[in-house]
């Protein structure tokens, strides 16, 4: 199993806001994270690296979980640390009063992945049946679409596309949404800010994850479209690829 995580500034941000990483437990099992700040006085990119690193401390202090009910577990309490820490911050520091962030989160076993998410940053499956995006945007023009008062089309242009519903930090209390889902090997995660997805339709995110390139020259693809397009926001993702059984022990990152 091989992940890498990369974040790009894009053409037009002063700074960026994403944040995000590729990390291991005691046991060798990969988390990933994509998290997209936002905030005034240059505080979104506090929330995400925040998010960033107390995920990344409680992982790697963690030993191996077997099952999907154990990982779900986890990732509960991780997004309730993060929220408290994040929520805190921002009401105690001035320079950081209302900032958040978006995450998209993945742990990834041999048999399984576990996906929590809050906001509009996604989880995409690529397997030998579809490229499928796994997460739902928190988002209004999503609520929108799934009410049928827009349609898909509509809501790429929509004016308050960006406006979302939910953030971690932005509430004393919040609600993460986490799943698991079943992969096999030869498949690939995609998780990515909108920074990626407002100027990447699935359709070629579909066409660039399927290249036998490797991880680092396909990610680059990706930013180099984005950018190519305007880059107007921070892009930032992660591939994991299940090329082969993990083994005890053994990092493959």
């Amino acid at each position: 199993m091989k992940g890498k995580f990369t974040t790009d500034q894009g053409k037009v941000r002063n700074h960026n806001e994403d944040s995000g990483g590729v990390f291991y437990n005691r046991s060798q099992q990969l988390l990933a994270i994509v998290a997209d700040g936002m905030g005034g006085h240059q505080a979104g990119d506090i929330a995400s690296k925040m998010a960033t690193s107390i995920i990344q401390e409680k992982w790697e202090e963690t030993d191996s979980k077997a099952s999907p009910e154990e990982i779900e577990e986890w990732l509960w309490n991780a997004v309730i640390t993060m929220n408290k820490s994040i929520y805190h911050e921002a009401n105690n520091n001035e320079a950081c009063q209302g900032m958040g962030t978006t995450i998209v989160v993945t742990v990834c076993t041999d048999e399984f992945v576990t996906i929590a998410h809050i906001g509009d940053s996604r989880c995409y499956l690529l397997n030998e049946n579809n490229f499928t995006q796994i997460t739902d945007d928190h988002s209004l023009v999503n609520e929108l679409v799934r009410s049928g008062q827009i349609s898909k089309d509509d809501a790429e242009q929509h004016p308050r596309k960006n406006v979302l519903l939910r953030a971690l930090g932005t509430e004393e209390q919040i609600t993460a949404e986490i799943q698991s889902i079943g992969w096999e090997q030869g498949d690939r995660l995609l998780l990515c800010s909108d920074g990626l997805t407002n100027k990447v339709t699935d359709e070629e995110l579909a066409e660039l994850i399927v290249s036998d390139s490797g991880l680092e020259e396909t990610m680059q693809q990706f930013i180099n479209l984005a950018n190519e397009r305007g880059g107007e926001d921070n892009i930032s993702l992660a591939i994991i690829s299940h090329d082969s059984p993990a083994k005890e022990g053994e990092n493959l990152c």
